[in-house]
């Protein structure tokens, strides 16, 4: 036990050791602060991950999320990397090198971690993007083909209007019309004394 300073009583040593060291000290470990952000959904608690997780193939260059996965503690990323998206940079036996962005001040830094497939995914945040050059390069290829050239505002995103008119059937409406609901004007009236 720590000698106590003269003149202090035993409550309040205590009390200045619970402040910055000791046993009622704030953690400050490796997985402090992720009991939400590593629990599981009700219905994934006690199950291993499907086998697809394993047969998965990731090559170079692949984008992924990583997903941590709490019933694999091996092979886990620190808490900053969950749910983040980077690219594959190496590929090994039991673990996948992944690249991620990291903003620190002013700089954006590229860090590379070795993670388990438990706890990657395929990322799917491209896939808008190759949708769109895909369609693109067969419209370039129908017009090329045609002679005639293509629109270029078919090429580009445009934003999503408003959507077309159309006449309402009010074949299935009561007595077929419109009603028109209008609140019922409030009249105050004061209570009547009854004389018994």
């Amino acid at each position: 036990e720590a000698r106590r300073p003269a003149g202090a009583s035993r409550l309040q040593h205590r009390t200045t050791l619970a402040m910055g060291k000791g046993m009622g000290a704030r953690s400050r470990g490796y997985r402090s602060c992720t009991r939400d952000l590593f629990s599981k959904k009700p219905r994934d608690k006690n199950y291993n991950p499907p086998l697809s997780t394993f047969l998965r193939t990731y090559k170079v260059g692949d984008t992924v999320d990583i997903v941590c996965n709490s019933a694999q503690q091996k092979g886990m990323p620190y808490k900053f990397y969950h749910g983040r998206t980077g690219t594959v940079w190496n590929v090994t036996r039991r673990g996948i090198g992944v690249e991620v962005n990291k903003v620190h001040r002013q700089r954006q830094l590229v860090k590379r971690i070795h993670v388990r497939v438990e706890h990657l995914r395929p990322s799917n945040s491209k896939a808008g993007h190759l949708a769109r050059v895909k369609s693109n390069e067969e419209k370039k290829k129908a017009a090329k083909e045609s002679g005639v050239p293509c629109a270029t505002s078919e090429l580009k995103r445009s934003p999503k209007g408003p959507r077309d008119g159309f006449t309402l059937d009010l074949g299935k409406t009561f007595e077929t019309k419109v009603h028109t609901l209008t609140p019922v004007p409030y009249v105050f009236k004061p209570l009547s004394k009854s004389i018994a």
